[in-house]
């Protein structure tokens, strides 16, 4: 059996900028998006934590450290400069291989820089009976 799983995600980065008249999809600072390992032209959730908003697309790589995190296209009608999103990179598992995995999670300060990043955790009893 294959489940999805969360591979990787960043938490509560802040929109710098909304471009409706844009092709589709979301820029984000390159060194976001290595710090998570999800890859450019990625599809991802985007989730907006200011209006409960969920839309589904795919990274565009900004440039390095300039902390852009911008909704392009019809995702711009989904939220506003300054609005806290977490981005969300999901992959698929054999189910042996899911029961191990633990997603990196990269928080980011006011400024969408890098301020901690998680290599995920198993819960000390796991959904499946089991411990770590």
């Amino acid at each position: 059996m294959v489940v999805t799983l969360c591979k990787a995600k960043i938490h509560r980065a802040r929109v710098t900028q909304a471009e409706l008249f844009y092709e589709g999809s979301l820029t984000v600072d390159i060194t976001l998006l290595n710090a998570s390992g999800i890859l450019p032209y990625e599809k991802v959730q985007v989730v907006n934590v200011n209006n409960g908003s969920r839309l589904e697309t795919y990274i565009i790589p900004g440039a390095e450290n300039s902390g852009i995190v911008c909704l392009n296209g019809p995702a711009a009608r989904l939220g506003a400069v300054g609005d806290e999103i977490i981005v969300i990179s999901y992959a698929d598992f054999e189910e042996s291989e899911a029961k191990n995995y633990t997603p990196t999670v990269v928080m980011v300060d006011g400024k969408n820089k890098v301020k901690e990043i998680i290599k995920g955790h198993l819960p000390e009893t796991s959904v499946l009976g089991e411990g770590r």
